[in-house]
């Protein structure tokens, strides 16, 4: 069955103090999103890859890849208002590459350590199940907040909640038809709010989402002993 991954990379770097985009960023001497197309391409080489990026910052980025030599086979579309919108300008990149049902799947351009493991789990998984999202378990104690109070709160009811989040092509593509809510924070609450039940299974921690200057500390770290 095809698979196609839509990265998103709409980032402004404005949590990083940075005028320069998160996902430009350089770790282990190249952009963080060159490392995450290429995890993709590790996991499965045939895999058809769909970059999101705005407008403003799609020559930057085609000079980028001159500068690195970074040659990997991507097809660009235009980012949107909100992360809802470009993911749907990704779909509709998708829909044109699709020549039967194929398996979609949606990643932060700011993760560059998904294992190509959770990758090709997912992806399989979804073969047989309609939706399909990474997890991990919570180790920190939580307090819920009420009011002026706040109270300790059971975490083995919760999971932390990473990508590549992955879809049968029509189940995603049908869900994206809905009006935009300010409730759809990932992928999985468009798909759910269309009445459809997302199967979970387990990501892998080193996958971060690299949002601030400490991320990034984290990141060559993690880059050093790979």
């Amino acid at each position: 069955m095809q698979k196609i991954i839509i990265i998103v990379a709409g980032g402004k770097g404005m949590r990083m103090g940075n005028d320069l985009p998160k996902q430009f960023l350089p770790i282990g001497g190249k952009p963080v999103l060159m490392h995450t197309l290429e995890k993709f391409h590790s996991a499965d080489a045939e895999m058809k890859l769909i970059l999101v990026l705005p407008e403003a910052q799609q020559d930057y980025w085609r000079e980028l890849c001159t500068k690195y030599n970074f040659s990997l086979p991507h097809t660009i579309a235009n980012g949107g208002e909100t992360r809802f919108h470009s993911v749907k300008n990704g779909l509709e990149k998708a829909t044109k590459e699709i020549s039967d049902k194929a398996i979609i799947g949606v990643h932060d351009g700011v993760r560059p350590f998904v294992s190509t493991d959770v990758i090709r789990n997912c992806y399989k998984l979804t073969q047989k199940n309609k939706a399909v999202i990474p997890v991990i378990e919570v180790h920190e104690t939580i307090r819920k907040i009420e009011n002026s109070n706040s109270k300790t709160v059971d975490r083995s009811s919760y999971r932390l909640v990473q990508t590549p989040q992955v879809f049968q092509s029509d189940i995603l593509i049908n869900a994206y038809q809905q009006n935009y809510a300010s409730g759809f924070t990932d992928d999985a609450s468009v798909v759910e709010a269309a009445g459809i039940t997302v199967t979970l299974t387990e990501g892998n921690r080193e996958n971060i989402k690299i949002t601030t200057p400490f991320d990034i500390i984290v990141a060559e770290a993690i880059l050093a002993v790979k």
